[in-house]
């Protein structure tokens, strides 16, 4: 029996082919949770739920409608929720001059004010005194919320806030039986950094930030992540550093992602 056995799990941003929500939903069915999958992408989550024999349901974070309409929905087909994941981002790299007003907009309503309706709508269906039974809600925030990174303000202090609000949830609703945490990965190897990967000594630049001696991966967040949903888990309000290690050190500067990616390209 897996230690999630009978756990009602919903996680948001599993709408791209083996993206890290995906990875986490495997690793919680894995564990014996039942799993309702969502994004944006209805034919990718119908895919995805078709092959893994798990329930899904579309939820545009931007929007606060969406979210509510998907909290009643995910409740209704699970009978409940237990387990909350918010694995959305948008990985934003510009720098701090030449970010538009527009850019900082769209940054704040998915990965702070979206994020911030997304706990609300989840403490709904998880407190004791509004019918629940509690749970576990769960934020994928970043390292850069906690070390620097150029160009990547905006993604940076947004995460930050929604780890802040995070504290806030935990520290208001322990009462009713919800832990409320966040993972901060460092740079991870998904498709969403696919692109990144495939320059010339760019991921080797990072490297020697982590004392672990490698770049993380999505399995690494999902392990954690199951452990923060289970009952074994005797902690809220924190922020899980799943990255190696890498806030002990820090980010190369971009001076020093040039200078790795200029002498690759040479070597090769």
């Amino acid at each position: 029996m897996g230690r999630l056995e009978g756990k009602r799990a919903v996680i948001l941003g599993a709408s791209s082919p083996d993206n890290m929500g995906q990875t986490i939903a495997r690793r919680l069915m894995a564990e014996g949770a039942r799993v309702l999958v969502s994004g944006r992408k209805e034919s990718v989550l119908a895919d995805f739920a078709a092959q893994h024999d798990c329930e899904w349901a579309p939820c545009d974070l931007t929007d606060k409608g969406s979210v509510d309409r998907f909290a009643h929905v995910a409740a209704d087909r699970l009978g409940g929720i237990d387990i909350a994941v918010n694995a959305t981002g948008w990985g934003l790299l510009k720098p701090f001059l030449d970010t538009t007003h527009e850019e900082l907009m769209a940054m704040t309503v998915l990965q702070y004010v979206g994020p911030f309706h997304f706990y609300q709508a989840m403490v709904a269906k998880m407190a004791r005194s509004l019918g629940g039974q509690g749970g576990s809600i769960i934020q994928i925030s970043s390292a850069t919320a906690t070390i620097m990174l150029n160009d990547h303000a905006a993604y940076m202090g947004t995460k930050a806030g929604a780890d802040h609000v995070i504290r806030c949830v935990a520290h208001e609703f322990g009462q009713e039986g919800i832990r409320a945490n966040s993972i901060s990965p460092g740079l991870t190897d998904t498709p969403m950094t696919s692109d990144a990967k495939q320059v010339p000594g760019l991921f080797d630049a990072f490297l020697a930030g982590y004392p672990l001696g490698r770049i993380g991966t999505s399995d690494d967040i999902a392990a954690a992540v199951a452990w923060l949903a289970s009952d074994e888990c005797f902690m809220t309000g924190e922020n899980l550093q799943v990255n190696g290690g890498l806030t002990l050190r820090r980010n190369p500067m971009k001076s020093e992602i040039d200078a790795a990616v200029a002498a690759a390209m040479k070597a090769s």
